[in-house]
């Protein structure tokens, strides 16, 4: 659920623009014109369009697909590269009406089996030189269905706790092996430094269900709480969702940037790297780029942690991976040659490819053992084995300290769960601004789910 931001690679068409035919086929016709103004034939060139996430694990992917291209002279790949909101809603609309934009799309954990179960994605039959055993259990059984995988990750990430040790050092603070969000709320009070332009604390709060519910709900689950009970009935008004939501609102206002309800993942990676935060509570995969001294101004004084627990370490960090599959409408040529560039870019050689070109620390993690087990990413990586154990830890199956009838940890995985969390994040994103108050956000998003609920025939 994050990624660091790079320059989008289509720009939108102007509404007074003539219609574009859509569709493989246009493309399929754009491919030929190509073809032969480049001086090659149609039949060698087979186009593969991508539609990914803006961040620079898939800018990586990009720099690097000369090196694919090479290696396979009949397949172009072309990328379209969207924020994480607008790929979301994208790529489920292209899926979802068929209409054919993409070859490859990036979804995460949250789409993988909700849309296998629909027959919207193809199977994944990457070959046994793939080594499909080698990804790590909790993110190849989250992008399977029926024991087959339908999405192949590019990269998995759980959430950590990113803080100063010199901050702390100076301050007198020692962080625990274990932190609690009670404790993370009074170190945030020590650090917290606006003469220094150092914000105590940096928490994305971005309102969306990928963005600031990813870390609340995380929260919720740590105070004991849940979204619903065994008989879907929402819990937003229970005391778990009272207690984390107003140790959120309070740590933001208090100790957050003032701009942080417009800061997602990429924005706190920014403000962390260029030493404006004491502590960060967010994806594991922000590490390696925190650490490294040529985008980090912070590199070699960051330290690493579990992400907080509070009464219960049940859901208290999230699991996801930004994965690639393949629509089902694809025909059988693009599909061959889908297979065969996932299995490229999701593969050991890629991993590999990755480190030479731009180092161990950036590599892409949390997929699998192997890279975790090499030498050099150990070397290169003081993270990796708190992210390892993050992953390796999350349990989608049982995510709360009560019983819940869902899947899911940062997200419950029922087709309504956008909508929902888009709206609770809405609520919850108003009572950082301080338009309402958390009891008033809470109020409003109970009533928010209760009514999506009903009319999807939960209750």
């Amino acid at each position: 659920m994050a990624g660091r931001a790079v320059v989008r690679s289509a720009a939108p068409r102007s509404q007074g623009a003539p219609r574009e035919p859509s569709g493989r086929r246009a493309r399929w016709v754009a491919g030929i014109v190509l073809c032969l103004l480049a001086g090659r034939a149609p039949a060698w060139a087979t186009n593969l369009i991508i539609a990914t996430v803006d961040n620079a694990q898939m800018a990586q992917m990009q720099q690097l697909t000369p090196v694919f291209e090479k290696a396979h002279p009949d397949i172009r790949v072309r990328w379209v590269t969207l924020p994480e909101g607008a790929l979301r809603k994208d790529v489920a609309a292209d899926i979802m009406t068929q209409g054919e934009q993409f070859d490859i799309v990036t979804i995460g954990l949250y789409e993988t089996a909700l849309w296998a179960r629909k027959g919207w994605l193809k199977p994944l039959r990457l070959g046994a030189g793939y080594d499909a055993a080698d990804l790590l259990a909790p993110i190849r059984e989250g992008l399977s269905f029926r024991g087959m995988l339908y999405a192949a990750p590019f990269y998995g990430e759980s959430s950590i706790l990113m803080y100063r040790k010199d901050l702390l050092l100076h301050a007198g603070l020692h962080m625990p092996a274990q932190p609690t969000w009670s404790q993370i709320g009074r170190f945030a009070a020590r650090l917290n430094d606006p003469g220094r332009h150092i914000h105590g604390i940096c928490l994305r709060a971005r309102p969306g269900w990928g963005e600031n519910m990813a870390l609340v709900t995380t929260m919720v689950n740590s105070f004991g709480g849940q979204w619903f009970d065994e008989h879907w009935q929402p819990q937003l008004l229970g005391k778990p969702w009272r207690r984390a939501v107003g140790l959120y609102v309070r740590l933001l206002r208090s100790y957050g940037p003032s701009d942080a309800i417009q800061r997602n993942y990429n924005g706190n990676l920014a403000l962390f790297e260029q030493g404006h935060c004491a502590m960060w509570v967010g994806a594991s995969i922000a590490a390696g780029f925190v650490s490294d001294p040529r985008l980090s101004k912070v590199a070699g004084r960051v330290g690493f942690a579990p992400a907080p627990v509070e009464v219960t370490a049940k859901g208290s960090h999230w699991l996801w991976a930004w994965a690639l599959a393949i629509p089902s409408d694809l025909g059988a040529g693009q599909t061959a040659a889908a297979r065969t560039f996932i299995a490229w870019a999701t593969s050991r050689a890629y991993v590999q490819l990755v480190a030479q070109r731009f180092g161990w620390g950036l590599v892409p993690p949390g997929t699998r053992r192997s890279t975790y087990a090499h030498a050099s990413f150990q070397a290169a990586a003081p993270w990796a084995g708190v992210e390892l154990q993050a992953i390796e830890s999350a349990d989608p199956g049982d995510p709360t300290l009560p019983r819940s009838p869902y899947t899911g940890i940062q997200f419950v995985e029922i087709p309504q769960f956008p909508t929902i969390g888009d709206e609770v994040g809405r609520e919850i994103g108003l009572a950082v601004r301080g338009r309402i108050g958390v009891e008033q956000a809470l109020q409003a998003a109970q009533a928010a789910t209760r009514r999506t609920m009903v009319l999807a025939g939960y209750p």
